[in-house]
């Protein structure tokens, strides 16, 4: 069984990590069962450990008794890192979201995002063959 290519956007994975929230706990079991193959790159590693510095996340982390390297060696774990997607067809409104969108079209993959700029998009996403939902309706 080929596992399903997905990619996460930063909240999500702050969801998985950080706020170890209920409704990603089925995604968290299909990444530790290999059901999934986490596409990412460079850059979106690189962006969520400056979002782990950001005081609110980094008070979490602290209350959590885990350091922001904790979340790391999971991304870094979890995660299969991939060169940056050209530019899709579509745009999205927040440019930092762009990234995401891309590789998710580049690789025909599932996109999971909580961003209202995101999930606007579903149809014009699905058009280019790509299911861009929210967490809590992930089923693997």
């Amino acid at each position: 069984m080929r596992a399903t290519n997905i990619v996460l956007d930063t909240n999500i994975t702050l969801d998985l990590w950080v706020f170890n929230d209920p409704a990603v706990q089925p995604l968290a079991q299909a990444l530790d069962e290999g059901l999934l193959h986490w596409l990412a790159t460079a850059s979106m590693r690189d962006e969520l450990a400056r979002v782990l510095g950001y005081p609110h996340i980094a008070a979490r982390l602290a209350a959590a008794v885990q350091g922001a390297s904790a979340v790391l060696q999971a991304f870094d774990r979890h995660a299969h890192l991939v060169d940056a997607a050209v530019r899709a067809g579509v745009t999205c409104a927040d440019p930092d979201d762009q990234k995401f969108i891309d590789l998710a079209v580049f690789h025909r993959a599932r996109l999971l995002s909580k961003d209202k700029a995101i999930l606007c998009m579903k149809k014009q996403l699905l058009a280019l063959g790509v299911q861009a939902q929210a967490a809590i309706e992930f089923v693997a």
